[in-house]
């Protein structure tokens, strides 16, 4: 069963349909979605700061969700995968988003609906991108728009994939 913690007084709420793998963590301030996935040896921690989840998001393997105290909470929208060992810190993530394996959105970074951040870029702190756009590089730069073909191979197929996913460990 996975590790599901309160602290400060706050207790994680979860939709329905939810997964949680059996080592992932959920701690504190954080509500969860209908249909979300956590996966193994994934960390949401909510101790610092509140953490809000949307509908449909996957949590993949390692990867960690966390705010900084009293400056930056994390909120993540609707259809967002968030790749194996990426780390997602006191941002915001719009609806349709998708964060590569190892990648790293920093505090304050804003990134809207219908962006694929590549495996491995790094997203400064307070970055403001850009609808429509595949991001890559340290720091991560606008490379190429995403196309309506790439968007739903990328942002919609892993996404779906993921409720497939879990339906085989519940």
């Amino acid at each position: 069963m996975a590790l599901i913690k309160s602290i400060r007084g706050f207790t994680p709420q979860f939709g329905q349909n939810c997964f949680l793998a059996e080592n992932a963590t959920v701690i504190g301030d954080v509500i969860m979605g209908d249909e979300c996935s956590v996966w193994f040896q994934a960390v949401v921690r909510g101790d610092v700061h509140k953490i809000r989840i949307g509908n449909k998001v996957n949590i993949q393997d390692g990867a960690i969700i966390h705010c900084t105290y009293q400056r930056a909470f994390t909120t993540i929208g609707n259809n967002v995968s968030i790749g194996h060992r990426a780390i997602v810190h006191g941002c915001t993530l719009e609806d349709d988003v998708l964060v590569g394996m190892g990648a790293i959105v920093m505090d304050h970074a804003h990134v809207p609906s219908q962006c694929l951040i590549a495996a491995g870029a790094v997203v400064l702190e307070n970055a403001q991108l850009e609808s429509g756009y595949i991001y890559a590089g340290v720091p991560a730069k606008k490379i190429k728009p995403l196309s309506p073909e790439l968007f739903q191979d990328q942002v919609n197929r892993i996404a779906n994939a993921y409720i497939k996913y879990k339906s085989w460990f519940m």
